[in-house]
């Protein structure tokens, strides 16, 4: 028997039919700019979408069934540290060939990495569920994400945040870490998820004098970049 060699590679294939309807149903169209946030401690990534009225909502959260080292920041190449902090991916890092399933590279380290001595390569969101140093959910969900991103870049979307925190970044559980060694770097995080908490839309992301700093549109950044502040951007 011969077997058709037009088999359509994973990274290509259309997105479920059942996902498509609960899209949908959650508001949501296909092609959609959208987010990612990332949590350790809770072992969650989620997917929010750009609903029509320019504010986004929460189209999945899933599993994360592995990530590598402990909480706080990669330093270095070899440390198998999962990245904490605001990265940013665009169609050159989608990766349709990786070995885990599918993947996406983060953009670690970003330029506030660099700025303070950060080292490491290949620092991937992939399929498989084993990490040295990665985000690794299972092979059904990146090929998921894998679509909508697709499909975001196909209508437009130039590049998509990504939000590493070490756990939800509420005051609760910031004060639970008290005097942890990184509680400084993640109060600094947690301007960021308040920022998009509270306005729905992902905030413009720099850095300046060793902190990452915040503004509401890109506008707004633009013009603090006056003061010194270098935007963080992907590959």
């Amino acid at each position: 028997m011969l077997v058709s060699a037009c088999l359509t590679h994973r990274s290509l294939e259309p997105l479920p039919d059942d996902t498509r309807v609960d899209l949908e149903a959650r508001g949501f169209k296909l092609g959609a700019p959208m987010l990612i946030r990332a949590f350790k401690q809770e072992n969650q990534m989620e997917v929010w979408m750009r609903r029509d009225n320019g504010r986004y909502g929460l189209f999945r959260t899933y599993p994360i069934c592995n990530w590598s080292g402990e909480l706080g920041p990669k330093l270095r190449e070899g440390d198998k540290q999962a990245p904490e902090g605001f990265y940013v991916v665009n169609a050159r890092q989608m990766n349709p060939n990786s070995s885990h399933y599918l993947s996406f590279n983060l953009g670690y380290p970003n330029a506030y990495d660099k700025a303070h001595g950060r080292t490491g390569k290949h620092l991937m969101v992939h399929g498989g569920c084993s990490s040295a140093g990665c985000y690794a959910i299972t092979d059904d969900a990146v090929k998921e994400v894998f679509i909508l991103a697709r499909e975001a870049f196909s209508a437009g979307q130039r590049d998509f945040p990504v939000h590493a925190f070490p756990f939800r970044m509420t005051a609760d559980n910031l004060a639970r870490h008290r005097g942890h060694r990184w509680h400084d770097f993640w109060q600094n995080l947690k301007q960021g998820y308040d920022v998009f908490e509270a306005a729905r839309t992902p905030p413009q992301v720099g850095h300046r004098q060793g902190r990452y700093v915040f503004a509401i549109d890109e506008q707004n950044l633009n013009v603090i970049a006056t003061a010194g502040v270098e935007p963080i951007k992907g590959w």
